[in-house]
């Protein structure tokens, strides 16, 4: 009896804790059903706002869509109208040009009145030959041609067939006289017919000839980068093949690294970075191009980027300049220049002073150094003609028209200042003045130089260097 009281306790007690350790692992197993109802709750609400955010989003861009349907609905009618008096207008200017034709010589009219006539007629072939005689008139030749192109009934098919035209000159390993000529000639036709657009938009062309398009970029694309001596390619025909990729809609068909390399290396270009936005390149992509160009020291190069993607605050561009300015100075810090060197640095003070002007900062960076650098260089390379005129080749002198006498002209170009000098030491002509900046010209030449042939500003110049009129070096960032 004694023995029997402490066992029936004791199992009371284990009963007890068995019980409770079953009430913990239901009361635990209870908590997590709760705690997963809760977590599921909570994902099918998120899941569900989502859902019909994206719904009314859609509503939205359906409504967007029809309305803007109704729109060009609403609209055919009075294009149909404007069409029609267009095709009209067409139609009398070409019985005009047909009746006064044989009794005029299209070389003597006016040059718009010329672009027209050939935009009219389509004739890419007679538009070329054109521009080639009018390549000491670039000035004007830019500014008329995009009026004219109001005039060509399927422009995309004419830069398209003058494009065939370069490109199969170009694969065909005929000497051709003045092919950087073609090639300047050809990059207009480009520029002005396949303006550069907003990213996501694009102009409407059709399908058969967008696959002309992709053959023969296909084909240029193989012959790009082939070197001076085999008709490679320099950096204005990087841009023209790049914007025709952009304006046929294009950059699918080809591989993103490969643009890529083509815009990094030919980043000297100011207008490739336009060219780098139009291909799409975001944020991201547009700071890695900025950094791999300052790890480059291409720092110049690197500031007009930052404008363009708008990456300034990432990137300013003061200290960039300053970086870019240290660079070249730790690149000729020879103490007797030789004559290409003075060359050189001429060229990347203008480089770096254009870039100031480009994106004025004159407010924050001043340029007096630099301009005071230029006209002691200046002086430098009037003094070193008079003591002993530059190197030049053993073969006949000849002239900058003709340097180009190749299959394809070449990338492999000397400073642009360098190419004024060169064409000037012919026999019996007297040296051209040393070229200024414009701060520096409006202030006076160090050796009472007159200001230089004019550079052109903004987005174009598919001006090359081999055996192109001459250009400043402003043309490009580099």
């Amino acid at each position: 009896m004694t023995t029997e009281y402490p066992d029936r306790i004791k199992n009371f007690f284990t009963e007890l804790e068995t019980r409770r350790t079953l009430l913990t692992t239901i009361t635990e197993t209870h908590n997590k059903l709760i705690n997963n109802f809760i977590s599921l709750d909570e994902t099918l609400t998120k899941k569900s706002q989502i859902l019909d955010a994206r719904i009314e989003k859609y509503k939205k861009h359906t409504d967007k869509t029809l309305a803007a349907l109704t729109v060009r609905d609403n609209g055919i009618p009075e294009k149909e109208v404007a069409l029609a008096a267009r095709v009209e207008q067409l139609k009398e200017s070409a019985i005009r040009d047909i009746e006064t034709g044989n009794n005029s010589d299209p070389e003597e009219k006016p040059m718009l009145d010329s672009l027209r006539m050939r935009f009219r007629r389509m004739d890419s072939k007679g538009l070329i030959k054109y521009l080639l005689a009018k390549r000491k008139e670039s000035v004007q030749v830019r500014v008329d041609i995009n009026t004219a192109t109001e005039e060509a009934v399927d422009l995309p098919e004419l830069v398209l067939e003058a494009v065939e035209d370069f490109v199969e000159l170009k694969v065909s390993g005929t000497k051709v006289v003045g092919m950087a000529d073609r090639r300047w000639a050809c990059g207009i036709v480009i520029q002005a017919g396949l303006p550069l657009l907003p990213y996501g938009e694009s102009l409407a062309i059709g399908r058969s000839m967008k696959d002309r398009a992709i053959r023969v970029l296909e084909i240029w694309k193989g012959i790009l980068g082939g070197g001076e001596g085999s008709g490679g390619v320099g950096s204005g025909e990087a841009t023209m093949f790049l914007q025709m990729v952009i304006g046929f809609g294009l950059k699918h068909k080809f591989d993103h690294e490969y643009l890529r390399q083509l815009v990094v290396e030919f980043a000297g270009r100011r207008e490739m970075a336009k060219l780098a936005v139009a291909l799409g390149y975001g944020d991201d992509e547009m700071r890695e191009i900025i950094k791999e160009l300052v790890k480059a020291e291409r720092d110049i190069e690197a500031v007009y980027f930052s404008f363009e993607s708008g990456l300034t605050e990432e990137f300013p561009p003061i200290p960039l300049l300053k970086s870019g300015i240290k660079n070249y100075q730790k690149n000729t810090s020879k103490e007797v220049p030789s004559w290409d060197d003075i060359l050189n640095e001429m060229s990347v003070v203008l480089k770096i002073i254009k870039c100031i002007e480009d994106h004025k900062l004159e407010s924050q960076f001043s340029r007096d150094d630099l301009q005071n650098r230029y006209n002691e260089l200046d002086k430098m390379k009037a003094a070193s003609k008079k003591a002993a005129p530059p190197p030049a080749s053993t073969s006949k002198p000849v002239d900058k028209r003709h340097r180009s006498d190749r299959s394809g002209g070449g990338s492999s170009r000397p400073p642009k200042s360098a190419r004024w000098a060169k064409s000037s030491h012919r026999k019996g002509r007297r040296p051209p003045p040393g070229r200024q900046p414009s701060a520096a010209r409006s202030t006076g030449g160090s050796n009472g130089a007159s200001a230089a042939t004019p550079v052109q500003d903004g987005y174009g110049g598919y001006d090359n260097s081999a055996g192109g009129a001459p250009v400043g070096p402003t043309d490009q960032a580099s």
